[in-house]
């Protein structure tokens, strides 16, 4: 099969397209013939080696994170899906590798393709759908009535926690540039603030929920625009301790990440807020619900472009870029 893969970490060297093998089956896995992928900024950030310590991968490494496709074979195990079926899935760390023709999944990290959607339209949903459903629901518990602020609301993160947090019935205040204000506002957003002229700190106080995606000084300002009580949610960073526990990060990369957060957390206890860090995982039970969101007219899809599978590479510096509106995919079959 064609792939596109990276032989060593590297910010400058592009991916390449090479030959693969096809992916070995397990009993619990679904071959998924890939027809799109998403790309995401995470993709950069592995290529790069930012995670290396967290997420170790061996090389020849195949990227992405999202797909959609049909199923063409399915392992002895399988119960949940025949071949012939239409999939969407976010595959787990250590078995990515969507930008390539196949891919083999477990079938609990697969869900029906959403069915008032295209194939385009379905690989850009998984891995910021899941990292919203996970930050608001499961992190946030952001419930009706609430205020909620979301950074940079015309990502592709963005744009679908602004949905998300006004099908549950929150007051939603965003940031973008005065070019995408229409944008949001037409996915629910109640106060939009232009980044380019106006700080958010002094437009927002008393929120109950900050969903965090930008750098040190942003953080360390949302800090402020919560009220005791509250909390923030950061999909950016900095790693907190729960998360290297989990991921089974070695013991010294525990003792960096406890001394990276160690600041932010103690300005978090000192107000009387909670500060989580996220790092989505797969889950097809929550692509499901996801998709029932999707179908009900609750959610849509928001995408800036779609490119040809043999320009991955300009996908992902056009990604590198920072001002994709929503979410770039590349169309693979």
């Amino acid at each position: 099969m064609k792939a596109f893969i990276i032989d060593q970490y590297s910010k400058k060297d592009p991916m390449r397209l090479s030959e693969m093998p096809e992916p070995e089956l397990r009993d619990d896995d679904v071959l998924i013939e890939v027809h799109a992928a998403g790309l995401n900024l995470l993709d950069s950030k592995i290529k790069s080696g930012e995670f290396k310590l967290i997420l170790p991968y061996r090389m020849p490494l195949v990227l992405g994170h999202d797909v959609a496709g049909v199923v063409t074979q399915v392992g002895s195990r399988v119960r949940q899906f025949k071949v012939g079926d239409e999939v969407y899935s976010r595959p787990p760390d250590h078995r990515i590798g969507t930008f390539a023709q196949f891919i083999a999944v477990n079938e609990n990290d697969v869900a029906p393709k959403p069915k008032n959607l295209t194939m385009e339209e379905a690989a850009s949903i998984p891995l910021v759908g899941l990292t919203v459903w996970q930050a608001l629901v499961e992190k946030a518990n952001l419930k009706k009535g609430q205020k909620i602020f979301i950074q940079a609301g015309s990502g592709g993160v963005g744009t679908l926690a602004i949905q998300l947090a006004k099908h549950i019935g929150a007051t939603v205040a965003t940031t973008t540039s005065s070019a995408n204000t229409d944008l949001v506002k037409s996915l629910g957003a109640d106060i939009v603030i232009d980044y380019k002229k106006d700080d958010f700190e002094k437009v927002l106080q008393n929120y109950d929920v900050v969903l965090n995606s930008q750098d040190a000084a942003a953080l360390e300002k949302s800090l402020r625009v919560l009220k005791p009580g509250g909390t923030l949610v950061s999909i950016s960073g900095p790693p907190d301790p729960e998360f290297a526990k989990a991921s089974g990060a070695p013991w010294f990369v525990r003792l960096i990440v406890r001394l990276l957060s160690a600041g932010v957390m103690k300005r978090a206890v000192r107000r009387d807020l909670k500060y989580s860090f996220l790092f989505m995982r797969a889950d097809g039970h929550q692509l499901r619900e996801i998709a029932r969101l999707i179908e009900a007219g609750a959610i849509r899809p928001v995408i800036d472009r779609v490119f040809p599978f043999e320009s991955a590479n300009e996908a992902l510096r056009y990604i590198e870029a920072g001002r994709a509106r929503g979410k770039v995919v590349i169309k693979i079959k």
